[in-house]
């Protein structure tokens, strides 16, 4: 009789463990998009090249095109919801939105609200090099030198990169970034420091000019946001960015916006 209970119990308790796996899944964001046929993403159109606009006021770039990659892998519609980006977390929270795809950067306030993927881009600090200086300086370590002037912007994460990495340089602070990275082609400076996405842009724009340095020195993760209590989604994303990092989907995106210039004559 005893074993009779146990195995009517185990029964019981695998039935209850499908239905419940059931139900998550029915609540599932993902399982929504694929009934409605259409994944609404929220961005804010402000973030070059992650999210702009074009001269005929299409939302374009990288996460953009991840994003169309991501509903055409799910066999639905892309919808791209502009949100201003204080709230942007709010109106992924109140189901405006299934996911944010907008260049935002992982944190631990944040990911008290929403969870995130695992990352889909790094934008730390990189560098634009002087030319001549090509091949003697292969990162910041070997710019952390008396020797070497450098320039950023005043009050920016790049700022208090290089005060800490670069301690040994000269620092050269400017207003904007524009300034900073022209004192490089003007020979005022030895290297700008700044975030990757501006840097790619600015290197693209001027090939001949700096060298770019785009492997991060700082490490600030890019990810994208759901809503908690998902677990079939999150799958779903994660599995599907390493997918795209590995048959040469995401290689192919991320030349388009941070190799190649060619998108910024279509650029409102």
């Amino acid at each position: 009789m005893k074993k009779v209970l146990i195995a009517f119990a185990a029964m019981v308790s695998a039935t209850v463990a499908s239905a419940s796996d059931i139900n998550l899944w029915e609540k599932s964001t993902l399982n929504e998009i694929l009934t409605r046929g259409e994944l609404q993403v929220c961005l804010e159109a402000g973030y070059i090249p992650f999210d702009m606009r074009d001269k005929k006021g299409n939302i374009v770039g990288f996460d953009v095109d991840i994003a169309k990659s991501m509903a055409k892998a799910m066999g639905v519609k892309v919808d791209l919801r502009n949100t201003a980006w204080d709230g942007i977390i709010p109106a992924l929270l109140t189901g405006k939105c299934d996911i944010i795809i907008s260049g935002m950067t992982i944190t631990a306030e944040r990911n008290l609200k929403v969870n995130f993927t695992d990352p889909y881009i790094i934008v730390g600090q990189t560098i634009l090099l002087n030319p001549k200086l090509e091949g003697k300086v292969k990162s910041y370590r070997d710019l952390n030198n008396s020797q070497y002037t450098v320039a950023t912007k005043l009050g920016t994460t790049a700022d208090y990169a290089a005060k800490k990495y670069l301690s040994k340089a000269k620092l050269n602070l400017f207003e904007t970034e524009s300034e900073g990275a022209l004192e490089v082609i003007n020979g005022n400076a030895d290297a700008f420091v700044y975030d990757l996405p501006y840097n790619s842009v600015y290197s693209a724009q001027n090939s001949s000019k700096v060298v770019h340095l785009d492997t991060p020195f700082t490490y600030e993760p890019l990810g994208m946001a759901v809503r908690k209590g998902d677990p079939d989604f999150m799958n779903f994303l994660n599995n599907y960015l390493t997918q795209i990092k590995g048959d040469g989907t995401y290689d192919k995106i991320y030349n388009k916006w941070f190799v190649s210039d060619a998108w910024m004559k279509n650029i409102q």
